[in-house]
């Protein structure tokens, strides 16, 4: 497999995973507060740390002397990654007290 390949099959993981990522976070506006940690919680924690060697293999194989389109390919995983903690946040320490008293 050529590096090419494999900064692109990294690239498409990442989007993946942390739209997988936003949709576990996202899940939890669906459904009461768990006593303990669901599933979505398990999910949500495996494809943060899934993340981490998508990122280092993405920029082991990045061309760099290209760096508008690896900022770009970093943008999309990083907005949604932040969206996914910011609702994470909210969900945790504003919707489920207004909304499960």
């Amino acid at each position: 497999m050529h590096v090419r390949q494999v900064n692109r099959l990294s690239e498409k993981a990442m989007v993946v995973l942390s739209l997988i990522a936003l949709l576990a976070v996202l899940s939890g506006y669906f459904q009461a507060p768990q006593p303990d940690e669901g599933s979505a919680a398990h999910i949500f924690q495996l494809v943060i740390v899934a993340l981490v060697p998508m990122i280092l293999l993405f920029l082991a194989t990045a061309d760099w002397s290209r760096h508008a389109s690896n900022a770009r390919a970093l943008a999309v995983p990083a907005v949604t990654l932040v969206v996914a903690f910011t609702a994470l946040f909210y969900l945790e320490h504003y919707y489920y007290l207004q909304h499960y008293r």
